[in-house]
């Protein structure tokens, strides 16, 4: 708690002239100052700031408060969040409150990576400006026109190819490793001691949050190298990707005074806009549009204006976000841009001024956009497809809170489809009710699932650092071998993690667990895998060769296969076989094997169970099996390569060489 004395200490020590000028250009008028008021639009000054009294107020909209209530709304923060950077900036000490030891390690934590974070854009600038390599960047950006102050602005970088470059830096500034680490700035070597850089040869671009803190990195390839274009810094404590879009920082003060956001999708549309004036402009940064960010943007306008690509990934984008958005409780509209144009390359060639009468002339709300868009697909001549489209707004309606609003757009359809359809509005309004009959009976079983999947996670094996190997047993009370044949995707499991070490164990037992495994004997193996990789004991052939039985036994079941290709095979056909050629990716295929076995078994089980149920316990059980039944169908659908993660490390794990490119929109 902050004390009363210590605000009003900050109250004194703060000068809201300074303040407001970081937003506002204000010009002295008699005892005081005037300027244009940061939360509307005007061309006339009408914001008046009193320094005698410490106070502003707007005489055109009424907004008026002290210097807390400035930065609370200028920057989207608390008042005792306001308080504290004021008492930063002006040199104020304000005691921390107590804190748990828990607490104080966490916000130490957080303190360090920001720490890191800072030091890290510093060092991408610096090499951006001054490093011989970087002369490729600078190229790129010169190409795209950005200016020094927009490279300044927006923190732009570059970090170099050598591999470790930041990290001996940072090292040699005195910068903890473990913050850097945690920063996900660096990643610790698969080859022995060091760590090797995030980013590798790559332009910068800083992610602020609201705050302007810099809280994550995005980085862009800058030749045609087979690796993805963007890469994107990983979560973090400071950095949750699902609540962060990218420009916020600079956009925040514009939307509030347009009372509207434009959602664009790469990162140099934003900053293009922005250099050509247009700052009320965020973009989603490749990522697909979430609740979270939504509610982040809600805080500083209620418009949203959605500018997406007109491809099919770029259409499915727009409909998902219009849903978000409308449940969220944003007026939506879209624009689309002319073929073969993105806001990047239109207000180059046309200027800000162009940009924004398109905007107003040719932006529509989502129920005209939607109909356009059908009418330009030939759906609205197609009697099924006209009530297939009619439905599909209605479900973008049914997301509104506001029952009055849902009338209001209801109503709006009706006018909107007149032509395709006889009646009244009554029949769109059943057929609302019927949506949102149904989106509440899926909003219920997708709780009850999550209810079924938190309940099943309380029984599971927790994650690898915290297995207890209960299943392993004392010598001399060994089990009895299992009668039946062990399943062969048991046996490689084991096989990946002995012949891999610990790299392998890691990736393997993230995904897993013992309880997947139908052999006792193989479970006990795995078990006893986990706690040799707990205890930091060497995971080998010769450890278990060595080991009391049954583990010799095993081994030579696991290894020792019935059939394998002889040794002069590739001599004959001219091809070495290599069982391994990707261990990650048997890995990945075993995985799947083994879990569609344990689902399966699940199944049989719950069948069982159904038998002998009463009628409530057979409603429960007829859930749980679709759930088990839908994991069932998901896997058996996708490929293993894709359902499951590559492993996090070097370029020499990866898995999977099928090169997945993400381009940012218009490069």
């Amino acid at each position: 708690m902050i004390s009363d004395a210590k605000k009003e200490e900050v109250r004194d020590a703060a000068d809201i002239v300074e303040v407001i000028s970081d937003y506002v250009k204000l010009k002295k008028s008699g005892s005081g100052f005037i300027g244009l008021c940061p939360y509307h639009n005007e061309k006339t000054p009408s914001f008046h700031v009193t320094p005698r009294l410490g106070i502003y107020k707007c005489f055109g909209c009424g907004e008026t408060g002290d210097v807390f209530k400035f930065v609370m709304d200028q920057e989207g923060v608390g008042f005792n969040e306001a308080v504290r950077q004021l008492a930063d900036r002006y040199g104020v000490f304000i005691p921390e409150e107590e804190q748990s030891p828990e607490q104080s390690e966490s916000n130490q934590l957080k303190e360090g990576i920001y720490h890191a974070l800072v030091y890290a854009g510093h060092y991408y600038y610096l090499n951006l400006m001054k490093n011989p390599e970087a002369k490729k960047a600078l190229e790129y950006l010169d190409k795209r026109g950005y200016t020094g102050n927009t490279i300044k602005s927006f923190g732009l970088g570059y970090a170099p190819s050598g591999g470790s470059d930041l990290w001996l830096a940072a090292k040699k500034a005195g910068v903890d490793e473990q913050y850097l680490v945690e920063a996900d700035l660096i990643k610790p070597s698969k080859r022995g001691e060091g760590y090797y850089d995030t980013f590798r040869g790559r332009l910068m671009f800083p992610i602020f949050g609201p705050t302007n803190k810099v809280i994550a990195f995005a980085g862009r390839v800058l030749g045609n190298e087979k690796t993805a274009k963007y890469i994107n810094s990983a979560q973090t404590k400071v950095y949750n990707k699902s609540e962060v879009v990218y420009g916020v920082n600079f956009a925040k003060n514009e939307i509030r005074k347009h009372k509207e956001v434009i959602l664009v999708e790469g990162y140099t549309d934003v900053i293009t806009l922005n250099q050509h004036g247009i700052s009320n402009v965020v973009a989603s940064s490749g990522t697909a549009l979430t609740p979270g960010q939504m509610k982040v943007l809600y805080r500083y306008g209620e418009k949203i204006t959605m500018i997406y690509d007109a491809d099919n990934a770029g259409q499915n984008a727009m409909k998902r976000g219009i849903d978000i958005a409308l449940a969220e409780g944003m007026d939506v509209e879209l624009l689309e841009l002319p073929d073969g144009e993105d806001p990047d390359s239109f207000v180059k060639q046309f200027g800000k001024e162009s940009f924004v009468e398109m905007k107003q002339k040719e932006g529509r709300d989502f129920v005209d956009f939607l109909i356009l868009k059908a009418e330009e697909e030939q759906r609205m001549d197609n009697p099924s497809q006209q009530s297939k489209v009619i439905t599909e707004i209605l479900e973008a309606i049914a997301n509104i809170k506001e029952e009055i609003k849902r009338q209001t757009y209801v109503q709006h359809l009706h006018q909107r489809t007149q032509k395709y359809r006889r009646g009244s509005d009554r029949e769109l309004f059943e057929e609302l009710e019927r949506v949102r009959s149904v989106k509440r009976r899926e909003e219920q079983r997708s709780k009850q699932r999550e209810e079924f999947r938190a309940s099943r996670e309380s029984e599971q094996i927790p994650p690898l650092e915290s297995h207890v190997s209960e299943m392993i047993p004392l010598e001399g009370d060994l089990p009895v071998p299992s009668p039946s044949k062990k399943p062969h995707y048991e046996k490689e499991l084991i096989r990946l993690m002995v012949s891999y070490g610990k790299d392998m164990v890691t990736y393997i037992c993230s995904l897993t667990n013992d309880r997947l495994f139908e052999d006792e004997e193989l479970r006990m193996f795995y078990s006893d895998i986990v706690e040799r990789y707990k205890n930091g004991e060497e995971i080998s052939f010769d450890t278990y060769s060595g080991k009391p039985d049954p583990f010799p036994r095993l081994v030579g079941d696991v290894f020792l296969e019935q059939h394998s290709a002889s040794e002069r095979h590739h001599e004959k056909v001219g091809l070495k076989y290599e069982k391994d050629k990707n261990p990650y990716r048997t890995a990945k295929s075993t995985i799947k094997t083994l879990e569609l076995n344990f689902f399966k078994n699940k199944l049989t089980e719950l069948s069982e169970k159904y038998k002998v149920a009463d009628d409530e316990e057979k409603k429960k059980i007829i859930q749980v099996q679709a759930d088990v039944q839908s994991k069932i169908t998901i896997r058996e659908r996708t490929d293993s390569d894709d359902f499951y993660p590559d492993p996090e490390g070097t370029s020499e794990n990866v898995v999977n060489e099928k090169v997945f490119e993400y381009k940012m929109k218009g490069e």
